[in-house]
């Protein structure tokens, strides 16, 4: 079954997503901005999943949706620990 505001979803998640790579020469100032973009794109594989599970494989779409919001939620946990968790071990020294 479809529902609109997950087309909604991924609709503004592919315009934001042409809007990084459209914006790619300021995203590259951003520490590690390619884990960045891979957590976003995991993010969006994730909503594209949800759209599809409406008209087939639905259990497996599911997981593998479900797994793309994990596996986002730790890549973007490493770009943190990247960028913020080594100035904790600066301020130590």
């Amino acid at each position: 079954m479809l529902h609109e505001n997950e087309v909604v979803m991924l609709l503004l998640g592919v315009g934001i997503f042409l809007f990084l790579l459209l914006n790619l020469s300021h995203i590259r100032h951003i520490s590690f901005w390619k884990i960045l973009i891979v957590s976003y794109s995991l993010l969006l594989a994730g909503w594209i999943l949800t759209v599809l599970e409406g008209y087939f494989l639905e259990s497996l779409l599911n997981f593998l949706e479900h797994l793309s919001y994990v596996t986002s939620s730790l890549v973007l946990a490493v770009w943190c620990f990247k960028v913020f968790g080594n100035s904790r071990k600066e301020g130590q020294a």
